[in-house]
């Protein structure tokens, strides 16, 4: 009695290959998400490094951050890559772009007044503006960050 196994091997190839592909749709996100407003100047004195300009990135993508992530100041200092994937307003968000912030500030304690309170994290006017359409009037934006 011969016994063919080639076709049962093909068929667990082919499953394979299906659940690959499947897995590979599914999973949209690598980081967290969360909402953002932006602040505008005076950015300074900060809740991590006082009236110490150079704790600015020189491109100015910096942020001050919620409690969820503030972590009693442990986030000073930190960076996070930062996108912009969905807003009330169609087309808001600027297609794939991620830009990277550094955390200089506590949303509570920012000198200026954000467009939201609330949101994950508040981004300088730089940050913010790269991630969302200069025409965008929406006051926050839902984003995803990993660090």
């Amino acid at each position: 009695m011969l016994i063919r196994e080639k076709p049962l091997l093909q068929w667990q190839q082919l499953c394979f290959v299906f659940f690959l592909f499947i897995s590979l749709l599914l999973h949209f996100s690598h980081g967290d998400v969360g909402t953002a407003a932006k602040y505008p100047p005076p950015y300074s004195p900060t809740a991590c490094f006082g009236g110490d300009l150079s704790q600015f990135p020189t491109n100015n993508m910096f942020a001050a951050a919620a409690d969820g992530i503030w972590e009693n100041g442990a986030a000073c200092g930190r960076q996070y890559f930062v996108r912009c994937f969905s807003a009330s307003e169609p087309e808001a968000c600027v297609a794939d772009q991620t830009v990277q912030i550094t955390i200089v500030d506590h949303t509570e304690s920012i000198v200026s007044t954000p467009t939201a309170r609330g949101t994950t994290m508040t981004l300088s006017s730089t940050a913010y503006k790269a991630i969302v359409n200069s025409s965008a009037t929406v006051q926050f934006v839902t984003i995803e960050f990993l660090q």
